[in-house]
């Protein structure tokens, strides 16, 4: 393990260590204070900050282990689950089995949401608990760092150049590799950054990645070998509304019209907050089947494999076609949405109004981001559909 000395998460020996510099952070206690308690923080945020601080030393004070750290994550997470969201519900996980260590590529909507209701998941139907890549542009706050890494989170260096970008690489790939052979679930995004246009596409770099571990064993394998080894199953994750909108827009709409998007120091973190906290309507968790390849398999083949999967698998919302209807309305006879999802006329209404509500407090040039981040993975759905019949179509009859 010394070869990952600086990218693994803490080990249960560094555990009371970790969570003792935990409980003396101040900055750690202000965001609990604001989430535990907004109204009340506004206006006593140093007597918020102290109670929140006494009761994290209360709750904390037996946890040794990762495990340990995991169930004290669980009840906040319930609690998350109860309060933002209308409901969670998975599909697919029936088909796999506790006994086998996979490696879990999913599509990238929220920086920590999108792991964490994997994970639930996970453990609510006996699976071992997921170890997690995370980019290390995310490890500028000290306590994140520090609770990502005791929640079973390796690091992804993003911010290194050159040579030393081929180095990290191949140790990430190295280090993803003794996790599967170690009996470790893990969980990979399938692109670097957040798809924030609503169009989820596996980045054939991350394929690459992957390889290069076999590539530079004893036994050198080729790329399907690799790909097949590595039980890769791919996941989709649908929230009926992002908490993360109206930034993606703010990013894009910038983007577009100078070029660039500038972060502050504040910017990924009020992304997880945001992420975190804000309303997600539904949320569906989709589990695919392990992706298994032939040997004159290409890395782009092999993310267009896990893309044609995560495409099938996303569970689109009324929202998606509602947002659809206002950039596009000839794209479909649209009076057969109730149908369609089954509901009344009365509910396809309220949810254009709970659309045009959420939009209504927004700058309006960020509108047109906004739905077309909703509308894209209705678009995509139906391209991947459409290719799938041209290519049957095409196949020579036995």
């Amino acid at each position: 393990m010394q070869q990952f000395e600086d990218i693994r998460p803490y080990r249960d020996d560094e555990v009371r260590q970790v969570v003792a510099e935990l409980v003396q952070d101040l900055e750690l206690s202000r965001a609990l204070g604001k989430f535990r308690h907004p109204t009340l923080y506004r206006w006593l945020p140093g007597p918020v900050t102290s109670l929140v601080q006494r009761a994290l030393k209360q709750e904390l004070r037996d946890v040794s282990k990762i495990h340990d750290v995991q169930i004290v994550i669980e009840k906040y997470l319930d609690k998350l689950i109860e309060t933002t969201t209308d409901g969670l519900t998975q599909s697919g996980l029936e088909n796999l089995d506790t006994e086998v260590s996979y490696l879990f590529i999913s599509n990238h909507r929220d920086i920590t949401m999108d792991p964490a209701l994997v994970n639930y998941m996970l453990y609510h139907h006996g699976f071992d608990t997921l170890q997690i890549a995370i980019g290390d542009n995310l490890l500028k706050r000290p306590f994140l760092s520090r609770l990502m890494k005791l929640n079973k989170s390796f690091i992804v260096k993003r911010s290194v150049q050159g040579r030393d970008k081929l180095a990290a690489s191949k140790q990430l790939s190295a280090y993803i590799r003794h996790c599967i052979k170690t009996g470790e679930n893990v969980w990979i995004a399938q692109r670097e950054g957040r798809a924030k246009d609503g169009i989820d596409k596996t980045e054939s770099a991350i394929i690459k990645m992957l390889h290069m571990a076999g590539r530079e064993g004893e036994v050198r394998q080729e790329l399907h070998e690799s790909v097949n080894q590595l039980n890769i199953v791919p996941v989709a994750i649908s929230y009926e509304f992002d908490p993360c909108d109206q930034y993606k827009a703010i990013e894009l709409e910038s983007i577009e019209r100078a070029g660039r998007f500038d972060k502050d120091e504040n910017t990924d973190v009020n992304s997880i907050l945001a992420g975190m906290i804000g309303q997600k309507g539904t949320v569906h968790v989709s589990f695919g089947e392990l992706v298994k390849v032939h040997d004159s398999i290409t890395a782009e083949g092999a993310a267009e494999l896990i893309d044609d999967q995560i495409i099938c698998l996303y569970k689109l919302h009324l929202v998606n076609y509602l947002a659809l209807e206002s950039i596009q309305q000839d794209y479909m006879d649209f009076s057969r949405l109730p149908e369609m999802f089954g509901v009344s006329a009365a509910i396809v209404e309220q949810k254009r109004k709970e659309l045009q509500e959420r939009l209504a407090v927004m700058d309006s040039k960020l509108h047109p981001y906004v739905l077309q981040m909703y509308a894209n993975p209705v678009l995509r759905k139906s391209e991947s559909q459409q290719l799938r019949h041209t290519h049957a179509r095409q196949l020579p009859s036995s």
